[in-house]
């Protein structure tokens, strides 16, 4: 009869690892576990209509472990998921949380309870939906995930929302006007081998829209131009040359440039869309913002922006960044864990956004990013990259008023 109680996580836990959920079901089972039926958990843009859910939930036994969700599953294995069930990647089924997903109480204690007697590994977390799927799976031992038609990720205006009790706004964050052309400055890391084959590729698509740019490389060629940074490429990690890209913002672009995009030469990224998502932050704030990945959080670790996808830095973030003793260990560390171990030492978070990716649009289920208005891809393998820009990130893909998806035809990419 009450309201839910409604939670946020970042308020619960000042933990590094408190996204990724695991963590706190100790907490949930202990606060919880006596009084409650149900944990549903969501997205800040989760629209949810909380008797419907009620109803949905109600049909549900909850004395028995549920894990109720809006079910994704990969079409091919894919890197991101590690190449799980290569052999049938379809039959592993993982909840998209944009629609909302539930846990039974009794399955939050088994939870609880497992974690206290074998803490979690010190690892990667790349794809918390699927490995929180898998991790409640364990090994066949444990319930799949249940679909549940309810759970939706349409938008709220849809005709075919009438049955769902949770509905998704797919409008692109907008907080005012989207940041001028001339506050993001945009720098692309490249090489000598790849000036042949990426490098085009950046100016058949998204360098348009991009009007402060430069190129740093290992080797000056007036014809892109590129500019030699001193530090030679390595084939690892590019830590040295991110930091140099770093030095140089700060101490070469005009102080009153309040952004730093650093993207990898094969990054595909729309300059459009990100400036109207960063009308949403204030760059006299530290912000770290791109695809959160996260190390070692079970064991104290740090989370990260992965590079591919972009990283996203405010003219004050690189000021705390370089006035901290934090650097490479080694010139060819990686470059995006060396910033997340460094941000989370100043106590300065990371700012995820599910928008940015570290992988091609193939990677990711069809469903997932249907209700998304991606603002970056990563990769050329075995795709089209051109192709791949002007179907999903280019600015005429969007009506110009709103910001929201249009019809348009998104072949197999």
């Amino acid at each position: 009869k009450e309201l839910p109680t409604v939670l946020l996580i970042h308020q619960i836990d000042r933990h590094e690892g408190a996204w990724t959920i695991l963590p706190l079901m100790t907490d949930f089972s202990v606060t919880y576990g006596r009084n409650s039926s149900w944990i549903f958990f969501c997205e800040e843009d989760t629209r949810i209509q909380v008797i419907k859910l009620v109803e949905t939930l109600r049909r549900f036994d909850k004395s028995k472990e549920w894990f109720l969700g809006k079910a994704l599953y990969d079409e091919e294995s894919t890197i991101i998921h590690h190449y799980a069930f290569a052999e049938n990647p379809t039959v592993f089924k993982f909840p998209d949380f944009a629609a909302g997903w539930a846990l039974s109480i009794p399955l939050v204690n088994k939870l609880a309870k497992k974690l206290k007697s074998e803490p979690l590994k010190s690892d990667f977390t790349i794809d918390l939906k699927h490995e929180i799927a898998l991790y409640i799976w364990q090994k066949g031992e444990g319930p799949h995930l249940t679909p549940v038609p309810e759970f939706c990720t349409d938008d709220m205006n849809s005709y075919k929302v009438d049955h769902c009790a949770t509905t998704f706004s797919n409008f692109l964050p907008l907080c005012g006007e989207p940041v001028n052309k001339e506050d993001v400055f945009v720098a692309v890391k490249t090489c000598r081998k790849f000036h042949g084959d990426r490098i085009p590729v950046v100016k058949q698509t998204w360098e348009r829209e991009a009007a402060l740019i430069e190129y740093y490389s290992d080797y000056a060629d007036i014809s892109i131009p590129t500019i030699d940074l001193g530090i030679p490429n390595t084939d690892r990690g590019h830590c040295g040359k991110t930091f140099a890209i770093l030095e140089r913002f700060l101490n070469h672009t005009s102080p009153r440039t309040p952004w730093l995009v650093i993207v990898d030469d094969d990054t595909l990224i729309s300059i459009f869309r990100l400036r109207k998502l960063l009308s949403c932050y204030d760059p006299n704030e530290p912000v770290f913002l791109g695809e959160r990945y996260g190390y070692g959080l079970g064991t104290g670790g740090y989370s990260y922006i992965t590079g591919g996808g972009g990283m996203v830095f405010s003219r004050t973030a690189v000021q705390k960044l370089l006035a901290s003793k934090c650097r490479c260990y080694s010139m060819d560390a990686p470059d995006d864990m060396v910033l997340g171990m460094c941000f989370s030492g100043l106590g300065i978070p990371i700012t995820h956004s599910p928008l940015f990716h570290q992988a091609r649009p193939m990677d990711y289920p069809k469903d997932y990013l249907s209700h998304q208005i991606p603002v970056s891809f990563h990769k050329h393998w075995n795709i089209d990259p051109v192709k791949v820009y002007f179907t999903w990130l280019a600015p005429n893909t969007e009506e110009s008023s709103n910001g929201k998806k249009v019809g348009y035809n998104r072949e197999d990419l």
